[in-house]
């Protein structure tokens, strides 16, 4: 079993909290890592995946928690949202640090009926599929490096570029990275969204139908990567508004997409800025798109889409467990933009352009020196990661890395 790096923080929670909350889009690992953690313990376990169990828990929730035996798992918890409140009642008579370890393959944050009723009580943790760390089994210290005063030098291993469009395709689920070739991947997730539009969708959006789900679901693939413009994707399928917006956060509760937020100095402008659209994993994304490894051969500004999507994923993972804590955003206004800014609680950021070349050209250099411009002595530092194979310094504060820094820098 591929050690997850998630797993220190669970920990950390599992030893201060009574109720621990593991969320994350289903086959990530949530359940087969929970059950690692707690097999030397007294755990009960249940899944909300079990009819009898969901029927008896939706029947009487009150009731179903005062009769399991504890400390308890729950697995797939957000398919009973009304067990929030029961479980609060008996933490508050016992608050026992890991009283309760619940995983949930929909954001139950986004959900009605939990509001604030586990403030304090709870820990949350995000799980992503994996990272190219975990995938290669090395801790990676990325972000904590490149906030360093003096960044680490170091020597990556040259990067296959047919390995790498077979690594976007892959993606981070752990089902199939035993597969051989990517058909069987795409084989594996075209059955995977098929389940969670027909079961999940339709649970959540409480709908009958979700045929419109993966028209949009399509369209939003084509807009990875981009600013999300929801009169233009509200046009273009013929939904009002209002649906648009209620699919929308369907499907950023069950972590198929996320909504990147933009960075502005005047921290009210962050919240009306647009956010930026990233499709949760390039397996999927190459299965909404279509994409095979000869696509890419043939279309290189398609490389560039996959590529930005791919570092976000890579970041948000790495967020979640880097001892370096940091918000992601984008930055962009009329004349300039930069893919990621990374910034820490004081305020120093970090901005990164992504590049699908090898070589770096002055006009890529525009972003980044407009954001050291305006951010001032905030703007630790400017990185263009694209196709090198060594990190070197372009101009002060300004640094040009590989891909593979990513995975790679320790």
């Amino acid at each position: 079993m591929l050690k997850r790096f998630i797993e220190d923080e669970i920990k950390a929670y599992l030893k201060i909290m009574p109720v621990v909350l593991i969320t994350g889009a289903r086959q990530t690992g949530k359940t087969t890592l929970i059950e690692e953690l707690a097999k030397n313990s007294n755990y009960t376990f249940v899944t909300f995946d079990d009819d009898l169990a969901l029927s008896s828990a939706l029947r009487d929730p009150s009731g179903w928690i005062e009769s399991m035996p504890k400390p308890l798992i729950i697995d797939e918890v957000q398919r009973v949202p009304e067990i929030f409140l029961p479980i609060k009642k008996d933490v508050d008579q016992n608050r026992k640090p890991g009283r309760y370890i619940l995983t949930g393959s929909a954001n139950p944050m986004l959900l009605p009926k939990l509001g604030d009723s586990l403030a304090g009580r709870m820990g949350i943790v995000n799980m992503f599929p994996f990272s190219q760390s975990e995938l290669h089994q090395k801790q990676e210290k990325f972000i904590e490096n490149i906030f360093e005063d003096e960044m680490p030098n170091f020597s990556f291993n040259k990067l296959n570029i047919q390995d790498f469009h077979k690594m976007l395709l892959f993606g981070g689920f752990p089902p199939v990275q035993l597969f051989q070739n990517t058909d069987d991947v795409k084989r594996w997730i075209g059955s995977y969204l098929k389940t969670i539009m027909q079961r999940d969708v339709r649970n959540i959006a409480n709908i009958a139908t979700v045929h419109e789900f993966p028209r949009l679901f399509k369209l939003l693939a084509t807009r990875s990567s981009m600013l999300l413009n929801k009169s233009e994707i509200s046009r273009s399928l013929g939904l009002v508004n209002m649906t648009l917006k209620r699919y929308l956060h369907i499907l950023e509760t069950l972590f198929f997409i996320y909504l990147l937020p933009a960075w502005f100095i005047n921290h009210g402008k962050r919240i009306i800025k647009s956010p930026k659209l990233h499709i949760c994993d390039t397996a999927i994304l190459g299965q909404l798109l279509e994409v095979d490894e000869n696509r890419f051969f043939k279309d290189p500004s398609l490389l560039g889409h996959f590529l930005e999507s791919f570092v976000f994923s890579e970041l948000v993972k790495q967020k979640s467990w880097s001892k370096c804590k940091i918000e992601l955003f984008h930055f962009r206004d009329r004349d300039h933009e930069v893919d990621f800014v990374l910034e820490k609680a004081d305020g120093t950021i970090i901005g990164i352009e992504i590049k699908s070349t090898k070589t770096i050209k002055t006009d890529d250099l525009k972003g980044l020196r407009y954001l050291k411009t305006i951010s001032k002595n905030k703007f630790k530092r400017g990185i263009i990661l694209h196709f090198a194979d060594h990190m070197q310094r372009i101009e002060k504060d300004i640094y040009s890395m590989p891909v593979q820094a990513l995975w790679e820098y320790v």
